[in-house]
């Protein structure tokens, strides 16, 4: 699991930020909330996803697929809007065949919203981001 390199949106400096950690990622020049998106497989998805700190926005998509391709610029948006409160984790079906399966992932985009290792909403196809962020922001509102 090597680091993301992570552009901090408030102050432009470059972070090297893990796909695992136990705290939140923070800017080491400005101190602010980063955003954190990294990727996962059937080999780290516990460690990267289940055990995060933060609530995650998984997102199954695969190179071929249009919709994804569509879908990752919001979600990476999403993911930078809320820097510091959410981890955007980005699982490529076709090199995760097994998560695919444990989540019962029958199209793609499909995107799940997890916390404490527990799925609390999903969602499959692609949506225009004001629908994404409020499908988000009612996933976690959910939790609390």
């Amino acid at each position: 699991m090597e680091p993301a390199l992570i552009i901090c949106p408030n102050c432009g400096k470059t972070n090297r930020v893990p796909a695992a950690a136990s705290g939140r990622p923070r800017c080491g020049n400005c101190k602010q909330g980063l955003p954190w998106i990294t990727a996962a497989g059937d080999d780290d998805f516990s460690v990267i996803a289940e055990q995060s700190p933060v609530p995650v926005l998984v997102d199954f998509w695969a190179a071929w697929c249009g919709p994804c391709r569509m879908v990752s610029p919001v979600l990476d948006k999403l993911a930078t809007e809320r820097a510091g409160s959410i981890k955007l984790v980005k699982v490529d079906v076709d090199r995760a065949p097994r998560l695919s399966n444990r989540f019962d992932v029958q199209a793609i985009p499909t995107l799940m919203v997890m916390a404490g290792g527990k799925v609390l909403a999903k969602q499959a196809g692609a949506a225009p981001a004001t629908a994404l962020r409020s499908w988000l922001d009612s996933a976690l509102a959910g939790q609390s």
